[in-house]
């Protein structure tokens, strides 16, 4: 998903293979970084308490030119794969579980470091039985599915509803469906995520987007 670009200050940044390459560097340094945090701070290392860990913060080549790295342990599907092609109906689907290391790493990002995020002991003893992830968190998939529409999409607005808890390691799908043109390249879309195997809606929504061609190099 990108926002506003911001000037370069005269200096290059990198590009196409160079710039997935750096990408991939940062993700991995900022699990190392994280966990080493999480160390210091008493919390068990997200690699240790799930096995899983390593393979869901390994970048690979992204599937569509829309991407800069991809997951092993994500999926998507689409439509359509031609910007010119995009109308009422087309439709980009988003899947990724919710690892701990996720929760962890949004926590550290964003400052909410809710003990019902990161505290099974606490956790246990409200409502939710366990810990749940950030809604902020299960919401970005939103995002990384309208990232995936061909072109480059950049969010305008976003209105949320959250119906249900998503717990550590469940498995999200986000799916973004066009349900107006409203000219100039701008589209309002139905946005909801479920999860698991019985697709429960944990998010309702409507977001409007601005979808362009990606310029050629």
């Amino acid at each position: 998903m990108s926002s506003k670009t911001p000037e370069s200050n005269g200096v290059e940044a990198p590009s196409g293979a160079n710039w997935s390459a750096v990408s991939r560097h940062v993700v991995n340094s900022y699990v190392e970084a994280n966990n080493a945090i999480l160390a210091a701070m008493g919390f068990t290392d997200s690699s240790e308490s799930s096995p899983e860990a390593d393979d869901a913060s390994s970048a690979t080549d992204p599937p569509v030119d829309e991407l800069a790295f991809s997951d092993d342990a994500w999926a998507m599907e689409r439509s359509t794969d031609e910007y010119d092609e995009l109308e009422v109906g087309d439709h980009v689907r988003f899947t990724k579980p919710i690892r701990d290391a996720d929760v962890s790493a949004f926590a550290q990002v964003s400052g909410d470091t809710n003990r019902l995020h990161l505290e099974p002991e606490f956790a246990a003893d409200t409502r939710f039985g366990d810990r749940i992830a950030h809604g902020t968190l299960v919401a970005g998939t939103i995002s990384a599915a309208l990232a995936r529409f061909p072109g480059l999409t950049v969010y305008l607005s976003q209105d949320l509803e959250f119906h249900a808890p998503v717990e550590v390691d469940d498995e999200v799908t986000a799916h973004c469906e066009i349900a107006e043109e409203l000219g100039d390249g701008r589209y309002r879309l139905r946005t909801t995520v479920t999860s698991g195997d019985d697709e429960e809606t944990v998010i309702d929504g409507e977001a409007v987007v601005l979808i362009k061609p990606i310029a050629s190099s």
